[in-house]
């Protein structure tokens, strides 16, 4: 199965949604009018696009038509597509430096799945040929560790890990890092605790991980990946903000995007951001995390 038919079979409960909707509002003459832009507006809202995007689509929709003047099924389709991959981006990849540690900081609230896509990373990569870590500093949440070490299992992958439930996180990390650099890995993956952007004491707690980073490892390349669920909506752009203020996000990964038809929160996020979204997760399969190919989801996203 080819990328694009991936991301079509992931979308098909927005792309139902987005398309029932696109048709219905201008069956009657196929073309569009200043309501119908309203109403197309009000859809994309509630496809979880985010008010400022969806908002900023349409006002380029209608400088289209003003141009054109035409306000044909087609070109409001069109124009759509256009400005929807012009706030996604370039394609952006998740890349490893050669010569280096890789460090890559898993971020985000529970329940996203950030310790599952930890493990798919580390299969992805020593099916690459590369040698892995993965650290277990989410020692929080109950049985994450013992989740991450399934993973290790499953993918041949050595997890550092202080053994229970509770242990000091930055001691995990201490701990990873050194076993990394003793190991000469070319990547560690560093799985935190589902930190609530609202609580102060973790999103501190995170710094701190990142200062030791900083200390231990001072020539690894770092990079954190938030990834966020996209079946939350819009708390995915709050979380987005939240720690993109704390700790500085360099990319985002978005699961779940076939589990509702919410799958327009990457258009949302991606406006509010301005971080390039790197993953996608359309399934529970390992093959089913991809790199997040912007052309190729809105296509899905708009395909009548």
């Amino acid at each position: 199965m080819g990328l694009l038919d991936i991301f079509k079979k992931g979308l098909t409960n927005t792309r139902n949604f987005f398309a029932g909707g696109f048709k219905k509002i201008a069956a009657s003459t196929g073309h569009f009018d200043e309501d119908m832009l309203d109403e197309l507006e009000e859809l994309m809202i509630r496809a979880d696009c985010g008010v400022p995007a969806s908002e900023d689509i349409i006002s380029h929709v209608k400088e289209d038509i003003k141009k054109t003047g035409d306000d044909s099924h087609e070109a409001v389709l069109g124009s759509v597509r256009n400005r929807m991959i012009e706030i996604l981006g370039e394609k952006s990849v998740l890349e490893l430096v050669p010569g280096k540690l890789n460090i890559v900081l898993m971020i985000g609230v529970n329940g996203t799945g950030k310790t599952t896509t930890s493990g798919k990373l580390a299969l992805r990569w020593k099916n690459e040929g590369k040698k892995v870590i993965m650290g277990a500093a989410d020692t929080f949440r109950a049985a994450a560790v013992d989740q991450l070490k399934a993973w290790g299992e499953k993918t041949g992958t050595t997890v550092i890990s202080q053994g229970s439930d509770g242990a000091d996180p930055a001691a995990v990390v201490y701990d990873s890092v050194h076993a990394a650099l003793s190991r000469k890995a070319d990547v560690l993956i560093v799985d935190t605790a589902g930190r609530l952007h609202n609580k102060k004491n973790l999103m501190d707690e995170l710094a701190k991980i990142r200062r030791i980073i900083a200390r231990e490892a001072p020539d690894a390349e770092v990079k954190a990946l938030l990834i966020i669920d996209a079946t939350t909506g819009q708390n995915a752009v709050i979380q987005a903000e939240s720690f993109g203020e704390v700790t500085g996000i360099d990319y985002v990964g978005i699961t779940k995007l076939d589990g509702s038809a919410k799958g327009g929160v990457a258009i949302a996020v991606a406006y509010q951001s301005g971080k390039p979204i790197v993953l996608a997760g359309l399934g529970e399969g390992a093959e089913d995390l991809v790199d997040f190919d912007p052309e190729i989801f809105v296509d899905s996203l708009l395909e009548s």
